[in-house]
């Protein structure tokens, strides 16, 4: 990811493995003592190592809000009323980062961790509809829940870093669908650019490098992103038109993680082959991991899933930038 040479690129599955999916291989032969970690499912597919902790606003009382239905918010009372069951001061367990501190100095694993972004947060408080619309009917609350977000964020990173410098970190942001992003660049500037620009620099000091998660066609929208520092993004859905060649023609620095198409992956090795070879040219231009473009699907079974990791195993040697 740093566009230098390298031996071979990653083999990973960035996304967690749907439960129809696993169903159906624990059907065709997956080991059952693997149980439903993923880690240990990812490693024992031959997968490279990583662990991803995920740390949200919530804490543990997230469920204590959606019994209490606090959930949608309406207004700023709503806010108030759910803000004693958010911003933590201790919102993750630090056992099992600190078990992987050793591990990571070693180069054995790497450490991801995911934060709620700023178009994420307020729509899982708003509801998607009522999100939409607060941009302009409660954009003043909108501010507000984002300064409180960001200030959580700066305190969680902190936190990860008295314990592990994490490998990279993303922004659950979700906000592109198939035909583009969701919101306007007018609404992105005004509600979410300012606390990028508060939390980037922060995360670059520390080496960490930033990407954004977010579905659909995001092209349109990495201007908007690279403006306020973000250097990446994933997954990079194909069936929303996504085109990794093309972003790289007018990001040379963009980074990248996902672009597999994941709608071919049973169709056999022909297709299956000629997806990475799409993909293979980017590949040796560096700042790019292949990996499926979302969830690996239920029609994708345990063997046709080997099939796709012994190409993938292949081919990131032959796509190495050595």
């Amino acid at each position: 990811m740093a566009f230098e040479p390298v031996d071979r690129l990653p083999s990973i599955e960035w996304a967690s493995y749907w439960n129809q999916t696993l169903a159906r291989w624990e059907r065709e032969g997956l080991p059952p003592e693997w149980g439903t970690d993923e880690a240990t499912i990812r490693e024992g597919l031959g997968l490279d190592t990583y662990r991803q902790f995920w740390i949200e606003p919530w804490g543990p009382r997230r469920d204590q809000a959606l019994q209490e239905r606090h959930l949608p918010i309406r207004g700023v009372e709503d806010y108030e009323a759910l803000l004693p069951l958010l911003y933590p001061e201790m919102p993750f367990e630090p056992g099992p980062l600190a078990e992987l501190a050793e591990q990571l100095r070693e180069g054995n694993v790497l450490v991801w961790i995911t934060l709620l972004g700023f178009f994420w947060w307020p729509r899982t408080l708003f509801g998607i509809e009522g999100h939409l619309l607060a941009f302009y009917d409660h954009p003043e609350l909108m501010q507000r829940i984002n300064a409180d977000l960001l200030a959580f964020n700066l305190r969680v990173i902190e936190a990860v870093c008295d314990i592990v410098q994490p490998s990279f970190m993303t922004f659950a942001e979700d906000m592109s669908y198939n035909h583009g992003p969701m919101l306007s660049r007018e609404c992105f500037d005004t509600f979410l650019a300012p606390h990028y620009r508060r939390i980037v620099p922060m995360l670059k000091a520390k080496g960490i490098l930033p990407l954004v998660d977010t579905d659909g066609q995001v092209e349109p929208m990495i201007p908007w992103l690279e403006d306020v520092g973000i250097e990446g993004c994933l997954p990079l859905e194909r069936m929303a038109g996504v085109d990794v060649a093309r972003i790289r023609h007018q990001h040379p620095r963009w980074r990248m993680i996902g672009a597999f198409d994941k709608t071919v992956m049973h169709r056999g090795e022909a297709a299956v082959r000629a997806e990475i070879e799409r993909l293979l040219p980017v590949m040796r231009t560096g700042g790019f991991i292949p990996s499926v473009d979302h969830q690996t699907p239920p029609e994708v079974g345990l063997g046709d899933y080997h099939q796709y990791l012994r190409l993938l195993h292949n081919y990131m040697h032959l796509g190495a930038t050595a």
